[in-house]
């Protein structure tokens, strides 16, 4: 579960969330339509505890950003716009760092590299460094690294973005198949990608 509580973010004089309150419970797909500057990230990076609020309150299964930051993010698998990831490593050894980052033992990391691999449909490539593959592959990539621990929340910012159709029906129905066991925050600039994903 995830509740925002008129949630402000401010730059100076310029204010790019305003008074911003909502809920999301498991199996919810809740997403974030709008143009860019709308706000849709800095509502997600402030989710994530990236960024701080200017005011206002997020509280996340129970871990509020301001009191127990680390608690939340031990709850979030987080895609960012513009996800970054190494280039230099393979799929398979990207996956395994990120498991050790995240403090999981060496076989869970290995059982959940291989579910998410078999999940994301990376096993042909698992042995491809990264900056060798399509920018569809890349992206789910990142989306691996994002629910490798089991969060059961996921924060994914322009998860089709830059994505030809197919993948993009892929990664839609990827989606939609973790949403059952999962609270999903999306954001998108396509109205029907709102249509085709959320709940």
């Amino acid at each position: 579960m995830i509740k925002v509580t008129d949630l402000v973010k401010n730059y100076g004089r310029f204010t790019a969330v305003d008074g911003i309150s909502f809920e999301v419970a498991p199996g919810d797909i809740l997403g974030f339509l709008g143009p860019n500057g709308a706000g849709k990230s800095t509502t997600m990076k402030i989710i994530t505890c990236f960024i701080p609020p200017t005011s206002g309150a997020v509280d996340v299964n129970g871990h509020d950003i301001a009191k127990d930051p680390i608690g939340v993010r031990r709850q979030i698998g987080y895609l960012p716009e513009s996800a970054p990831s190494y280039g230099e490593m393979t799929v398979n050894e990207f996956l395994r760092f990120m498991g050790d980052v995240r403090g999981m033992t060496a076989g869970e990391r290995d059982r959940r590299k291989d579910e998410v691999m078999e999940l994301t449909a990376l096993h042909a490539v698992r042995e491809q460094l990264i900056e060798t593959l399509s920018k569809g592959f890349r992206q789910r990539v990142c989306l691996a690294q994002a629910i490798l621990h089991d969060p059961p929340v996921l924060i994914l910012d322009e998860p089709t973005d830059g994505l030809d159709p197919n993948q993009k029906h892929d990664m839609r129905n990827l989606i939609r198949q973790m949403s059952a066991n999962k609270t999903i925050i999306l954001s998108t600039h396509i109205l029907e990608e709102m249509e085709a994903v959320c709940t």
